[in-house]
């Protein structure tokens, strides 16, 4: 049979599976880490309190961690190595390596100090021992900030080596100290003694997420040597794309914390149903988005330089692949949490006080969210392109226009329209992701078209889009008509009804002649013959 061919030349996929693994294998235990967290503490108050407490290190992670890093660093760091230049490349990585752990130590002593001014901020409609509680797991947690933000300098380093397995996949540590803390701990008295010992978890898991990459780090680039030398100019060149970076990174985080502290306006167990939403959406986005965007990063930052022309062209062709690629695996997901979200949510959380009902909302959290994941992951990728070309100013105007959208948006959402409608107020959580979904379309339209003036035209191609959809609703439709046989068997439904329905998208992807199903067909096949 005659299955048409990609023109453009394809990228090597190797860095993007060895990120996507390690992004598996954390994001799986993440979602066993949530689903014990959901055994033992359900949607209660100390089940909020934890999960606003990890809000606010997180945002200060965010701020100065892998994103930030990704966009500054790693650009300077990788051309240096291109360019054989390891005892320069080495020389910045230690000045900002020091910098980092001058600042972050500050902001640790400053986030101790100042947790309960924090908390108004974060969670506002905290209050009483669910409020005193939440500061105190902030002062627990607040230290591993620190560490989690020098595991992101660890990352920008190995990945710029052609080290990606480690560093995504280091978090899993962090995950199993809660699970283990969970699972030591889970007979104390309350619950709220209990969100204290899975704190103290998170703590020691944040130190041994740094401490795993570290020998590897220094094996790699064994002439790293600490110090605070601002005088060299490629040390000037990461702070001139830091600034843009950071505050871009900062409204991006501005976003997630109004979400958060909307959440924490509506009933109680929102933040957790939030969270946890959050959790399963950032699982494609990052095996899909944040793999191969992490991936491209280093490989197009080396590619600078060249003629112009070829740039231009070479751009557009990884690009393409890229996204074709992305589209594969992310319209499905898309289209699973619209139809199968019921079934997604019960077999991850529904246990011990995660309570069917609980699942139900989840599913509405995860249809808003399914609004916007094509373009969470396709504007990631723009972002990298634009980073590689040393250009930070552009994506942090568009992140603007994305978090004033998703405000206004999400604020209408979750409070006029279901009073509107007269719904369970809980539904706003709906609200709040699909109107950050809304907002992503807006900003990847702007990436896109503003990037294509510096790079040859790249697009999806909308045969390609319509024959993905149509695979996957036509997968979903046939699964969802089978869910009645399952009532009563969550458990049961979601091994059987998910792993059909992947295999249903792969033969409608196969029966439509796309390229990227027919890759992944022989593949398979070949293996087979080998043995």
């Amino acid at each position: 049979m005659a299955v048409e061919t990609a023109k453009t030349e394809r990228p090597s996929g190797r860095p993007a599976l060895l990120v996507a693994t390690g992004i598996l294998l954390s994001r799986v235990l993440g979602l066993v880490r949530d689903r014990a967290l959901g055994h033992y503490l359900g949607t209660t108050d100390a089940a909020d309190a934890f999960r606003a407490a990890l809000r606010i290190p997180n945002f200060l992670q965010n701020l100065f961690g892998e994103g930030v890093l990704s966009a500054s660093f790693i650009p300077v760091y990788a051309r240096l190595l291109g360019a054989k230049d390891e005892e320069e490349a080495d020389h910045v990585a230690g000045v900002i390596g020091s910098i980092l752990a001058v600042l972050t130590s500050t902001l640790v002593v400053l986030g101790i100090l100042l947790a309960p001014f924090l908390i108004e901020a974060v969670a506002p409609g905290f209050v009483g021992a669910k409020r005193e509680l939440t500061v105190t797991l902030v002062r627990i947690i607040f230290p591993g900030v620190g560490a989690l933000v020098l595991s992101a300098w660890c990352l920008g380093i190995l990945n710029s080596h052609g080290r990606f397995l480690l560093s995504y996949t280091a978090p899993v540590v962090w995950n199993v100290m809660i699970i283990a803390a969970l699972l030591i701990f889970h007979s104390v008295p309350t619950l709220s003694q209990l969100a204290i010992w899975v704190a103290w978890g998170s703590l020691v898991g944040c130190f041994g997420q740094l401490g795993i990459q570290l020998p590897t780090v220094f094996r790699v680039a064994h002439r790293i040597r600490f110090s605070l030398d601002l005088a060299s100019r490629q040390v000037r060149n990461v702070f001139t794309s830091f600034g843009p970076v950071f505050i871009s990174r900062g409204v991006v985080q501005l976003s997630a914390y109004i979400d958060n502290l909307l959440a924490s306006l509506l009933p109680s167990g929102s933040v957790t149903l939030l969270t946890n939403g959050q959790t399963i959406a950032l699982l494609p986005i990052s095996l899909f988005g944040m793999s191969v965007s992490a991936a491209e990063l280093p490989a197009m930052s080396r590619a600078i330089g060249s003629d112009e022309q070829g740039l231009r062209r070479a751009l557009a062709d990884r690009l393409n692949a890229a996204l074709r690629r992305m589209a594969f695996f992310v319209i499905p997901a898309s289209a699973a949490f619209l139809g199968l979200g019921d079934t997604i949510g019960a077999l991850i959380y529904q246990t011990g006080l995660f309570t069917h009902q609980d699942v139900l909302y989840l599913w509405a959290l995860l249809a808003g969210s399914g609004v916007g994941l094509l373009a969470s992951t396709f504007g990631r990728l723009c972002s990298s392109t634009f980073y590689a070309l040393r250009d930070t100013r552009t994506p942090l105007k568009f992140a603007i226009v994305r978090v004033v959208l998703t405000v206004a948006l999400g604020y209408l959402f979750a409070f006029p329209l279901p009073k509107l409608l007269h719904v369970d107020p809980k539904l706003g959580l709906a609200g709040l992701t699909a109107s950050a979904g809304i907002a992503g379309w807006i900003e990847f339209l702007l990436l896109r078209n503003t990037l294509r003036k510096r790079v040859d035209p790249f697009s999806l191609p909308r045969g390609l889009a319509i024959r993905l959809w149509g695979s996957a609703l036509l997968a979903i439709a046939i699964i969802f008509s089978l869910k009645h046989f399952f009532a009563g068997h969550h458990y049961i439904a979601g091994m059987v009804l998910l792993p059909w329905y992947g295999a249903l998208y792969l033969c409608g992807t196969l029966a439509f002649r796309v390229p990227e199903a027919w890759s992944i067909f022989e593949k398979v096949l070949s293996k087979v013959r080998r043995r």
